[in-house]
């Protein structure tokens, strides 16, 4: 999915704007155990940014992050403002980083956005079909939080980003036309997840409390960070050629995704990892 800043046929959304000095405030209207998220990977038009904030609050979301935006100041641009048409009090909230793992910080579910599949990388899924199957899990309390990643409007997100999601979610378009808007790839996320937790009614669906015993899946970067200590044990072990790594550690991502471990389970691995290379030093820790 191409997420450029224009789509052949699409108006920008600049009509029907009204001032936006009178935005009502803003209310979470997602059910408060399913944080959900939206990032904007190195976004380059403030336009968009503003778009992308409009979408987020008509679907009752406000949670926006955007990782390394071509401009600083994207947040307080004149062209940001005017596109958010009446949610800048989304703009005012949303946060610039860094890295997208300070982006996904709290996020132990995280969708990316592409048109192309990538090898070794996640499952491919159909927005609508894919999030049906997770919602009533996110009702239920058993996912934590929720991220939907977008990458640059000119490039699409980079195959590194993608290997780090769970799914990777295509918007199905006409097959000799495929180019999205980002603001656009944004709203129909938005909208499919909203219809998926059930509407503007979900607060009527009684949520399943977590048992006490239940110990929600470690987040994304706590997990990039295990990956990191464990690729350090292989290649300590002389199991992993730094040289020739192939595909190992992507593999090993989709394992470890798979399997979601909690915060509990990644301690055990990170002490695993240690004992592996204080044997490979002889001992030495």
């Amino acid at each position: 999915m191409d997420c450029g800043q224009e789509r052949r046929g699409l108006r920008d959304g600049s009509d029907n704007t009204r001032d936006s000095t009178d935005a009502p405030p803003f209310r979470q209207t997602v059910r408060p155990d399913t944080p959900t998220r939206f990032v904007l990977i190195e976004p380059s038009h403030a336009g968009n940014v503003g778009a992308a904030a409009r979408a987020l609050k008509v679907m009752g979301f406000g949670d926006l992050v955007l990782v390394r935006p071509r401009w600083p100041d994207v947040l307080q641009r004149p062209e940001a403002i005017e596109r958010a048409s009446g949610a800048t009090d989304v703009l005012a909230r949303a946060r610039v980083v860094d890295t997208l793992d300070e982006a996904l910080g709290g996020m132990d579910h995280v969708c990316a956005t592409a048109m192309t599949p990538r090898d070794f990388g996640p499952p491919t899924a159909a927005p609508r079909e894919h999030l049906a199957a997770l919602a009533p899990r996110a009702r239920a309390g058993e996912v934590g939080g929720v991220a939907f990643l977008f990458g640059p409007e000119r490039y699409g997100m980079a195959n590194e980003d993608v290997y780090r999601c769970h799914v990777c979610l295509r918007i199905p378009t006409a097959p000799d036309y495929g180019s999205l808007n980002l603001a656009a790839a944004v709203q129909l996320i938005a909208y499919e997840w909203r219809q998926a937790l059930g509407g503007f009614d979900a607060e009527s669906v009684p949520a399943r409390a977590r048992g006490p015993a239940a110990e929600p899946p470690a987040d994304a970067p706590t997990v990039s960070a295990m990956l990191a200590h464990w690729e350090e044990a292989l290649v300590a072990v002389g199991y992993l050629d730094p040289a020739a790594p192939k595909k190992l550690m992507p593999r090993l991502r989709l394992l470890f995704q798979r399997a979601a471990p909690t915060a509990s389970e990644v301690h055990i691995l990170r002490g695993v990892a240690r004992a592996m290379i204080a044997a490979a030093r002889g001992g030495r820790r």
